[in-house]
């Protein structure tokens, strides 16, 4: 098991490129997380939901993903209050109080989850959640150190060095744990190093001498590394010689599947923004609408900072704009919420840009699908996934994606500026990508697979931890 210091110390990371190294050797690998906080996420085969970690994971590990991956997912629907997905499925909505409650009765189907994991693969890699030194959350604790003595698995611990203060994180880490959780870690990694690996050995040596506990190895720091982030948005982009196009993404207070939008960001031809609070959209040619969480709340935020009056500015202009998932929702007519799924019952009035009606239902859709989409008097094939609550009547004369099943997904607006669609992953195809750039604005791009990126991606941490880490020393250690 991989814990960390912190959040993003580099745990899922470290985990994917393990599942890589191992089934490099043809050794059949899964991840597994216990339980997962983010907002990003995916469909398994089996029509589950779990982390996109998890699904990044597995696509490292050269497997299909499944539900058991990460039993317990919370997605946040506001600051105190969160859905919870177990083994895939909707258990219901907790705030805070009660989910710590809740975690007695979680921590079965994680043992159940792990258990299945283990009588199918060779060797299970398991990530945990932030800190196992979050005293407020010990209790009960099914993401760390509880999770690690019910399934008796031994662990190492990973921090970011980059960040600073590594031996105060690692040395005071270690030291809150119990006397029990504490002869289960068995070593350290620390992680985005840069510089001469010779000034770090006085502190490696002084953190193995005061805890008895061996540095497994030290992994450089990865420049332009392009992984999916678990939760937090990433900002960086890859610039070129020249931008053929500007795209702008507003973020939402609970934006959902943010890499979505990895295929833009990534790519050397496209001017890429995220517009946070407090700031105008621009000027671009194509601005997206992305999922949310919490669709009604999200499009009373949009108003509040003014961009639904710039979005329709940019479409007196003559600019492009697509809704994916919530934001294609916030195109339509209106949003009902019958029975306060996502909160407050009730109805919002939409941008009504797209001739749709959405009620959201109890029932969460969660497939995989394919099909084709018609742009630009061209057809394209097309996949993605499906994660929403609503359910949507579209008017529109055209709906612009025809899947596999013989149904329709989405909607084109008559004068041809807005599209939206339910299909998450939609511009993972470069074909789709390059249609939508020259619906955008007419022109084309160089052609670029953000599928490639992250796979060329596990393979740079794959050396790495071949390279930096003593996988000898590794497999060896035992509780």
């Amino acid at each position: 098991m991989v814990q960390g210091t912190t959040s993003d110390a580099g745990k899922s990371v470290l985990v994917a490129g393990l599942c890589r190294v191992l089934s490099r050797k043809g050794i059949l690998v899964a991840p597994f997380k216990p339980q997962n906080m983010a907002l990003n996420s995916g469909v398994t085969a089996d029509g589950g939901e779990i982390g996109r970690a998890q699904v990044v994971q597995a696509q490292a590990a050269k497997v299909e993903p499944t539900v058991d991956m990460n039993p317990v997912l919370i997605k946040p629907n506001s600051d105190t209050g969160a859905q919870i997905i177990v083994q895939g499925k909707v258990y219901g909505n907790l705030d805070a109080v009660g989910f710590h409650g809740y975690k007695k009765i979680a921590m079965p189907y994680v043992l159940e989850s792990f258990s299945n994991l283990k009588s199918q693969y060779d060797s299970v890699i398991i990530e945990g959640a932030g800190s196992p030194a979050e005293i407020n959350l010990r209790e009960n604790d099914i993401a760390n150190m509880g999770f690690a003595e019910a399934a008796d698995v031994p662990v190492i611990i990973v921090a970011d060095i980059d960040r600073g203060g590594v031996f105060a994180h690692l040395y005071g880490t270690l030291a809150l744990l119990s006397k029990s959780e504490q002869q289960r870690v068995v070593g350290f990694v620390i992680n985005r190093f840069r510089g001469d690996i010779a000034l770090l050995e006085p502190g490696l040596k002084w953190l193995e001498n005061k805890t008895g506990k061996p540095v497994i190895g030290v992994i450089p720091y990865l420049h332009g590394l392009n992984i999916e982030a678990e939760d937090a948005i990433d900002t960086k982009q890859v610039h070129g010689n020249q931008s053929k196009i500007t795209v702008v993404v507003p973020v939402f207070t609970r934006i959902s599947n943010h890499t979505d939008f990895d295929a833009f960001r990534l790519h050397p031809d496209i001017n890429f923004r995220y517009v946070g609070k407090g700031e105008a959209l621009g000027a671009a040619d194509l601005i997206i609408l992305p999922g949310t969480k919490s669709v009604r709340d999200d499009l009373s935020y949009m108003r509040e900072q003014g961009w639904d009056k710039e979005l329709l500015r940019h479409l007196r202009f003559g600019g492009k704009v697509i809704g994916i998932c919530g934001g294609y929702q916030m195109l339509g007519k209106t949003i009902s919420d019958p029975t306060g799924i996502e909160g407050q019952v009730g109805e919002s009035i939409g941008l009504g840009l797209l001739d749709v009606y959405t009620e959201l239902k109890n029932t969460k859709q969660l497939t995989n699908v394919h099909g084709t989409l018609t742009l630009n008097n061209s057809t394209y094939s097309v996949k993605g996934y499906e994660i929403h609550v609503g359910s949507s009547v579209v008017s529109n004369k055209v709906q612009p994606v025809k899947l596999s099943t013989g149904q329709s997904d989405g909607a084109l607006s008559d004068c041809g500026q807005v599209l939206g669609t339910y299909l998450h992953g939609f511009f993972d195809n470069p074909d789709i990508l390059n249609a939508v750039v020259e619906w955008s604005n007419g022109q084309s791009v160089s052609n670029f697979s953000v599928l490639d990126e992250k796979e060329h991606a596990i393979d740079r941490i794959a050396d790495a931890i071949e390279q930096h880490l003593d996988l000898e020393k590794l497999w060896s250690l035992k509780v």
